[in-house]
This record gives C-alpha cells, sequence and structure tokens, in this order.
C-alpha cells in the first residue's frame, strides 16, 4: 500500500511539473498567439469580413455639430468697434461614410474613394435649420482682402458690383442655407464670368462642397508583408506629396487616412494622418491611458506646436505667411480666401486673439480635440475632432462694405466630427480584445499555481510515505534493531 501511494504521489508530482510547465510556456506563446490573431484580423482583406467590413462601411455612427458664432453688434463692427459673438448651437447632422471603387494593388495596397453625406438631427439640435444667424459675409469681406493691392480703380469697381447686386458685409441667413447653400446673384454672377473663382458653381454654402463629396483617390497600404505600415497613405490624387506649402517637410503626405491605425502602440507612438480639409497632414500625441465601457485606451491629442506660427515652432515656417500662433493659414488651398483654422474659441492660440472678439470662452474640455485609441489593435474607440473657421477682415479703401472694420482674425463656425464604438461592434471588440486575452492570463496564472501547489503536496505526501512505510522510523533504525533494544517487546510477541 505504501509503495503504490508513493507511486501516485510521484505521478502527482510529474503532473505538477507537466502544469507548471504548461504554464510558464503560455506566458510567452500567449501574447504570441493573441498578436498573431490581431494581425491577422486587421489586414485589410476581403476575407477578414468583420474587420474588412467595419473599415469599407464604417458602422460606427458620427456625427458633426455645428456651432454658429452669431454677431451681436454689425453696425457697430462697421465703425470699428470690436466684435461682439454669441456661440449658436449645436446643430447636429448624422454622417455617413462609405468607400467606393475599392481596388486592391500588387504592392499590398488599395486605393478607394470615401463619400460622405450629412442628414440633421433635429433631436439633438438646439433648434431647425430654419433657425436664423447673422455671420460675416465671405464673398465681400474675403474678396475684399484679396483685392487689397490691385490698383484702386478696380476697387471701386468691386464694390459697385457689390452694391449692384445688394451684397453687404455680413449675412442674415438661416442654419440650413449658410451650411448647404443660398441662391446669390453675385455668386451666378461670379460664376458666369469669373469661372474657378468660387469653389462652387452652384449655390454658396459653408459646407456645399463637402454634402454628398468625396475625399480624393486615397492609396494606402493593406498591412499585408508588414503590419507596421497598414493604414498609412501611399498617395492622394496620385500624389505623394503636396504644392500648397513652402517647405517639402510641410507637403508631406504623412500617416494614415484618419480613421485607423497600425497596432501595438506605446506611450511614445503618435497618430500622424492626412486630412484634405486641413490641406495637411497633422499629428496627435499621447496624454493618457484610461478606459471606454471596460475595453483600455491611449488618449491622443493635438500639442499646442500644431497650429503655432513659424516664429513660436521653426518647422511650421513653411505653413506661413503666418499670424498668431494658433492659426493655419489655408488661403493658398481654398482659392487665396483669407481663410484660417484653429481650434475652437482660440484655444491653445495666442491670447491676444482673444482680445479682439467678445464672447470667447475656451476651455479643453470643450475645445480641445482627442482620440481615444485602443493600443493593440490602433482602432479608434472614442474620437472628437473640433475645429474653427475664421476670416481675416479689415477694411479695405475703395470697397466701402468694409466700413471702417479694424483688422481682426474673425471667427465664424466651429464644428465637431464625433463618434464612438457601441452596440454589437463593441461587444466583439470585447469578448475578443479583453475578455479572451485576460481568460488566457487567469488560465496560465491557474496552471502555474495548481503546478507549484500539486508538487508541494506531492512532494510532502511522498516524504511521509517513505517516512512511515513498514520496516521504517523516523529515525532510520529498522524494526529489528527495535526489538532488540527492547526485551519487553520480544516477550509479548512470545
Amino acid at each position: 500500500m505504501a509503495v503504490k501511494k508513493s507511486k501516485i504521489a510521484v505521478g502527482f508530482i510529474a503532473a505538477g511539473v507537466l502544469a507548471l510547465f504548461f504554464g510558464v510556456l503560455l506566458t510567452f506563446v500567449g501574447p504570441i498567439i493573441i498578436d498573431d490573431q490581431i494581425v491577422k484580423n486587421t489586414v485589410i482583406d476581403p476575407n477578414n469580413e468583420m474587420s474588412y467590413n467595419m473599415w469599407k462601411d464604417v458602422p460606427v455612427p458620427f456625427y458633426m455639430s455645428i456651432y454658429f458664432f452669431h454677431i451681436l453688434n454689425p453696425q457697430e463692427i462697421l465703425k470699428g468697434e470690436k466684435p461682439m459673438v454669441e456661440q449658436r448651437g449645436p446643430y447636429v447632422y448624422r454622417k455617413r461614410i462609405q468607400k467606393d471603387n475599392i481596388t486592391f494593388h500588387p504592392n499590398n495596397t488599395v486605393s478607394y474613394k470615401e463619400y460622405r453625406s450629412y442628414y440633421f438631427e433635429r433631436s439633438m439640435s438646439v433648434g431647425n435649420e430654419s433657425d436664423v444667424v447673422t455671420i460675416p459675409n465671405m464673398l465681400v469681406l474675403g474678396a475684399a482682402v484679396m483685392m487689397e493691392n490691385l490698383p484702386f480703380a478696380v476697387r471701386i469697381m468691386v464694390s459697385t458690383t457689390f452694391k449692384t447686386f445688394k451684397e453687404g458685409a455680413f449675412l442674415t441667413k438661416t442654419v440650413g442655407e449658410l451650411m448647404w447653400g443660398y441662391d446669390s446673384k453675385l455668386v451666378d454672377f461670379l460664376n458666369k464670368y469669373l469661372p474657378g473663382m468660387l469653389p462652387s458653381t452652384g449655390k454658396f454654402g459653408l459646407f456645399a462642397e463637402f454634402n454628398n463629396s468625396d475625399t480624393g483617390l486615397f492609396t494606402i497600404f493593406t498591412g499585408k508583408g508588414n503590419i507596421r505600415n497598414i493604414h498609412k497613405v501611399n498617395s492622394w490624387n496620385g500624389l505623394t506629396e503636396l504644392s500648397y506649402w513652402q517647405t517639402p517637410q510641410c507637403n508631406m503626405i504623412n500617416g494614415t487616412a484618419g480613421q485607423m491605425w497600425p497596432p501595438f502602440m506605446t506611450e511614445e507612438s503618435t497618430l500622424p494622418f492626412y486630412s484634405p480639409d486641413a490641406c495637411r497632414s497633422l499629428e496627435l500625441v499621447y496624454q493618457r491611458p484610461g478606459e471606454f465601457k471596460g475595453v483600455p485606451l491611449y488618449r491622443f491629442v493635438a500639442p499646442k506646436t500644431m497650429f503655432a506660427n513659424g516664429t513660436d515652432y521653426a518647422p511650421n515656417e513653411g505653413f506661413c505667411p503666418c499670424r498668431q500662433s494658433g492659426l493655419l493659414n489655408v488661403s493658398t488651398c481654398r482659392h487665396n480666401s483669407p481663410a484660417f483654422i484653429s481650434h475652437p474659441h482660440f484655444f491653445n492660440a495666442d491670447p491676444v486673439l482673444l482680445d479682439y472678439v467678445q464672447g470667447l470662452h475656451p476651455n479643453e474640455e470643450e475645445h480641445g480635440l482627442f482620440i481615444d485609441i485602443h493600443p493593440q489593435t490602433g482602432v479608434p474607440l472614442n474620437v472628437s475632432i473640433r475645429l474653427q473657421l475664421n476670416l481675416y477682415m479689415k477694411k479695405v479703401s475703395g470697397i466701402t462694405e468694409t466700413g471702417k472694420i479694424s483688422e481682426v482674425v474673425m471667427p465664424m463656425i466651429w464644428f465637431e466630427e464625433s463618434g464612438y464604438i457601441d452596440g454589437p461592434v463593441l461587444s466583439t471588440f470585447y469578448t475578443n480584445l479583453v475578455v479572451l486575452p485576460a481568460v488566457m492570463e487567469y488560465v496560465q496564472y491557474g496552471f502555474i499555481a495548481l503546478g507549484l501547489v500539486t508538487i508541494i503536496i506531492a512532494a510532502f505526501v511522498h516524504y511521509k510515505v517513505k517516512v512511515n512505510k513498514p520496516g521504517s522510523t523516523s529515525d532510520g533504525n529498522t524494526s529489528a534493531s527495535v526489538e532488540e533494544k527492547n526485551p519487553l517487546l520480544q516477550d509479548d510477541m512470545d
């Protein structure tokens, strides 16, 4: 019986060693298996049904929230007084994104056009598209600055044209008209006699060219052969660099198309992407870790240098002519109109910009942009991109519509494009990338613990059996020896 127990104990020791070995092996092999599955399932390939469909037709609902800077004192501005504005909004539009003309190439790239369309969401908005607001008239004030250096006689003719079509320095229109276009005899005149001057040949609106349009022909890497290249832009509209800016660095097309990034990020990673709307590449930097509905994330935000001028941040010199830090001059890609992009309410901009306009209150929570990324996969979990459109305006002699307007960068609107993973997509994401790795981790540590406990208990049992087996005592003497030393015991046995 003792021999049998001893053999069982040895068997348990062997099983414990195997369990311990398997657990230790899982600590090394487990992450490799998970990483391998991430690579296989994130490569842009029609065979990866879930991830491919997620990339092709983004299932996450995206929304664009518009905020107008309603002008409270238009007549006083014409007299040279400081502008006073009041934020009106949000007016919310659901954004639908769909890729089309998808073509795969032999060099592990894929080309596509991404189409976008917007649908007004009354339940999420402060009012209807019929609400009326007053903003600067870009056609008049923008043209005035553009023609500032032309002969005086030409400026007089331009001013006469404005009067003929009853165009003033400010517009009072409905939200729908300002967004998607309004009828203007001046626009019709310019399109007829000066074709190409305006971005649209139809109605003139701030977002008229965005609705039911595409963002250009993107060619990006699929990740086959090198997962580090996945989603990175190979070319845009056939271009590998831009011509808007003054230095090769500023004209570079860097990063991804702005929807996904390569997996396996660290805190040293950045989020570079090319934005056709901003006419340049942008880059976000790591801020902090966090969680989104149980899924771990890294938050990336815009650095203060993103829109800094060339004086404050030398690499941005190529984006000049610059004004104060916090403004990106996009006139070169916006038909030379004196338009500037910034963060909302001039957040992270030179404080002097706030002194020129009353009614602005910047803060990071409401006006800072961020992207929350799942670092293992490079998939955005929660996104909020916030930007502001501004118009540089001033008095221009000969164009009487500008009155005595003081030189100012005038905020017109700011918008937020936001979306987050939810519903079945989030459930699948959570199960595959949070629960299963956690289970695997518990299993590996469970095997290690089980192996150690089994080895210790079995070794102890084996030792006890060996010590207490017949013919041996705890001091190692034989029974015969004991009997010889104990005559009473011998007598009893007789």
